[in-house]
């Protein structure tokens, strides 16, 4: 067993993630006996492991850098100094254990984990007037921490396991594998669907739909198929005929979407920055410049003529300088956007049934009722048309451009390295598959934690 020193932990204040490893403290019974006592005290408690999806180091930015940008579809356009010097190392797969990003992530993750821990580990002895808003929020609290691992499994691999509430400075955890992880994930989101309502911010679907992407990613294709059938079965989602209305604050909710992360303009730190993030410098008075999603020319050659979703995803008025129009509010405001994130919608569901059935009449079935919404027609299903994982991973492409899906099917469908290589000219051997852990972490406990084999 490795030992990690856990400190990066409170119970309920999510922290600034440019607090380092070794200044947050455990929990305290101090605390825990001034907490988690009745409803409202947990109604907080879940309350602020939903803001920090929200945080820059979650979905807000980060996970963009790293599922978009480490990828082929998205590249930094910043300079060779301060934060865009991080972000090029993330983008050219130069990054160091030390680099600001990575850091911030591993950090605000684990403190979410944390209090999620915190919520499960306590919610059964506290006053409830509802015993069904229990439920909710255990189950709320067991999918946020799933969502989370799996990020954590695809981007760093070998993560500690963390399921306890912490209540010394010094606690013995293990850190494991990724497969681990994904395991561990499945008995959760099993939990998570069982306590959860049909309807609501959290729903039992968007548990089951999250439980068949965790399995494709565990190579456990047969597993997935019966949780993302259910939710086809319960009928109540559908693809929204329109691709470009799937976004936008007057679109949240809408019938495709499964599971969205809220972004709610007017509150400090409540809006998105996605508006800073993609677009051009002075697009209505905000835009990035620099911004860490610049369309790359590979994605954008990627869509068919013809493809509805081209000039959904990507705008191309000023064709010298490309730029992603999916996630923009109108009116533009700096980092205050109010266009939620939808992480799970049932265009996923449909194209991850497909990879779980694999080469089929069923699969291409699924997969050409997602292109018949984009005005196109049906797959070529000869072998002329290549291999069924080519036309599946191309499809989800341009589905799912700048969602957070691109660097995990790549390596998922086993092409990071080559479809990497080709992209940006470099060896093989350059194309990293996991992240480093941070240095941080390491530092905390050096004989415990381990670095990735390809960062040592």
């Amino acid at each position: 067993m490795k030992k990690l020193i856990l400190t990066l932990f409170i119970p309920l204040l999510f922290v600034s993630c440019g607090d380092d490893f070794t200044n947050l403290g455990p929990l305290t019974e101090r605390n825990v006996n001034n907490f988690y006592k009745n409803e409202t005290d947990f109604q907080l408690a879940i309350r602020g492991a939903l803001d920090g999806l929200q945080s820059r180091e979650t979905f807000d930015v980060n996970f963009v850098l790293f599922m978009e940008m480490r990828a082929d579809n998205g590249a930094n356009g910043g300079g060779a100094t301060g934060l865009a010097a991080s972000l090029e190392q993330l983008d050219t797969f130069t990054d160091l254990p030390s680099g600001e990003e990575i850091s911030a992530t591993y950090n605000a993750v684990y403190n979410v984990i944390a209090g999620t821990n915190n919520i499960i580990a306590r919610i059964d002895d506290a006053t409830f007037d509802s015993e069904a808003v229990r439920d909710q929020i255990k189950g709320e609290a067991y999918f946020i921490r799933s969502l989370l691992y799996y990020h954590m499994a695809v981007i760093f691999g070998n993560v500690p396991l963390q399921l306890d509430e912490v209540t010394t400075p010094d606690v013995e955890v293990t850190q494991v594998d990724a497969t681990a992880i994904y395991n561990q994930i499945a008995i959760d989101l099993e939990m998570a669907e069982n306590l959860l309502p049909e309807t609501g911010r959290i729903t039992k679907w968007a548990a089951a739909a999250l439980l068949g992407r965790v399995h494709l990613a565990n190579g456990n294709n047969s597993d997935a198929v019966a949780p993302l059938q259910r939710v086809i079965d319960s009928m109540q989602f559908d693809l929204v005929p329109d691709y470009a209305d799937l976004w936008g604050a007057a679109n949240e909710g809408n019938i495709e979407s499964i599971f969205e992360i809220e972004f709610i303009t007017g509150n400090v730190g409540e809006g998105s920055s996605y508006t800073d993030n993609y677009t051009p410098l002075g697009f209505g008075g905000v835009g990035g410049g620099g911004a860490p999603q610049n369309v790359t020319d590979d994605i954008i050659g990627a869509y068919e003529a013809g493809d509805e979703r081209f000039d959904a995803t990507i705008d191309t008025t000023d064709p010298a300088n490309p730029w992603v129009r999916k996630f923009i509010s109108s009116p533009a405001v700096s980092s205050d956007g109010d266009n939620n994130w939808v992480e799970l919608r049932y265009a996923e569901v449909l194209l991850n049934l497909a990879e779980a059935l694999g080469e089929s009449d069923a699969a291409y079935d699924l997969i050409d009722e997602v292109r018949d919404r984009a005005g196109l027609g049906g797959v070529d299903r000869t072998p002329a048309g290549g291999t069924f994982d080519e036309k599946l991973l191309q499809e989800r492409r341009v589905e799912f451009a700048f969602e957070n899906k691109r660097w995990a099917d790549l390596k998922r469908f086993g092409v990071a390295k080559s479809v990497m290589s080709a992209h940006l000219g470099i060896p093989e051997s350059q194309v990293t598959l996991l992240f480093p852990i941070p240095q941080g972490a390491i530092d905390v406990s050096p004989d415990n934690m381990t670095q990735n084999p390809e960062h040592q």
